[in-house]
């Protein structure tokens, strides 16, 4: 049974069914249908960590002074006309409201409605209210910016009781600049306006609104190169102007790379870069000017690689050594790929790792292109045909103490496997 349809023809019998599969699930029996992939997923997740499916857990709403704090410092912020143009007309007459949420799950825009928006007040679901999954429960919030892509929740697939009377639809918004998550846009509203195009249309238009953040991007790079070109015209040897992301605005004298790998917090002075080595870092109008040094004699790269793991959505990995040292934070599927390399000291090869990751070892173009970005920082510690960290380099994982909370979204199967494994007895 489709109960996602089934809602758009009879939303009555659908909660129903979905208030039965809910309850079943919590009391360990039998369902009469199984609930979505992404759903159960979501409540195992929920039951794990301990939140309430029966009472509400609120956590305090931010003061109005930090709503706008974050709201001015939001990225967001450029591209509510999109969102607005996008959703809010037909939310309005459909009886929806908009909410935007920042990375942290905060709601920092909510409008639409009004009737509406009186109704999710009694829920919490209010300016500076935090939406977290792992704060309130599977929520049109807080489970996508979890899973990385839209996802409907309807009726009791809701795991805190409370909230089984909305439909809500969200989608994440991220950084093209970098992949980071930036937030989350969702549509919700009551029960019966339920519809299973809604996903779609919310998807498409947080699409659009990464888009005009591209668009601005592109803008800022054209600016960066007009500051450039005089500089780089005024110098020898080999240097590139990047913005603070690392995008390369302009070159001189060294074949041109797209982006450099930054460390999280640059500053001014003789600094080591993973794709460049030794470089003197100067801030420039919009960006930094990296002039590369000659090699030293004797000079050795960083030594030891530290991969953290503890703590979800901050997964990073720390480079140290004589040459100075850096850190950059890791994507989902980084974490798994270098936790695998690591797991694996001897190298994978390319269909090795697709089977680890995908269960599907005839899946080598996503795995080379994904490790092609992955050397893109850490090339000089990683090798190919097999892939595996250089012999030289000294590798340390650190891991939470749960071995359940490893990677704990991760749906590779070699990942799924060794939570499995490092949780029994």
């Amino acid at each position: 049974m489709d109960v996602t349809h089934l809602a758009a023809v009879d939303s009555t019998r659908a909660a129903r069914v979905l208030s039965q599969v809910r309850s079943a699930r919590l009391a360990g029996q039998p369902a009469p249908v199984a609930p979505r992939p992404v759903i159960e997923r979501s409540w195992e997740r929920m039951m794990r960590s301990g939140v309430d499916p029966d009472h509400d857990v609120r956590a305090d709403p931010l003061p109005r002074e930090e709503v706008q704090r974050r709201r001015e410092a939001s990225v967001l912020r450029h591209v509510l006309p999109v969102l607005r143009e996008g959703l809010l007309a037909a939310a309005d007459v459909a009886h929806h409201i908009m909410v935007v949420a920042d990375e942290d799950g905060r709601v920092l825009w909510r409008e639409g409605s009004a009737p509406v928006l009186r109704k999710a007040d009694g829920l919490g679901f209010e300016l500076g209210a935090d939406w977290r999954e792992d704060v309130v429960g599977t929520n049109g919030l807080g489970t996508p910016a979890v899973v990385r892509r839209p996802v409907q929740v309807f009726a009791s697939e809701h795991f805190v009781r409370s909230q089984a009377g909305w439909t809500c639809a969200g989608a994440p918004l991220t950084d093209p600049r970098d992949g980071r998550l930036l937030g989350v846009v969702d549509v919700s509203g009551p029960l019966e306006t339920m519809h299973p195009a809604t996903l779609s249309w919310v998807g498409s238009v947080a699409k659009l609104a990464e888009s005009r953040l591209r668009e601005m991007h592109a803008e800022s790079l054209e600016r960066l190169r007009a500051v450039a070109a005089p500089v780089l015209a005024r110098l020898g040897g080999r240097a590139l102007v990047v913005d603070p992301d690392g995008w390369t605005a302009a070159v001189s004298g060294m074949p041109y790379a797209r982006r450099v790998a930054l460390p999280k917090s640059l500053s001014a002075g003789p600094r080591w870069l993973p794709a460049l080595g030794l470089c003197s870092v100067e801030p420039l109008a919009g960006g930094w000017l990296l002039r590369v040094a000659e090699d030293e004699p004797g000079r050795r790269g960083p030594a030891r690689i530290v991969l953290d793991l503890r703590q979800a959505r901050r997964w990073s990995v720390e480079v140290l050594g004589g040459a100075g040292s850096w850190t950059r934070e890791l994507s989902p599927r980084h974490a798994e790929l270098l936790y695998l390399l690591a797991v694996h000291r001897s190298g994978r090869s390319a269909s090795g790792l697709a089977g680890d990751v995908f269960g599907d070892p005839a899946r080598t173009v996503t795995v080379r292109a994904e490790m092609s970005r992955v050397r893109r920082y850490l090339g000089a510690f990683l090798e190919h045909r097999p892939y595996r960290f250089a012999e030289a380099a000294e590798v340390e994982v650190l891991l939470p103490d749960d071995p359940r909370d490893l990677l704990p979204h991760s749906t590779a199967p070699a990942v799924s496997s060794r939570r499995r494994s490092s949780a029994t007895p």
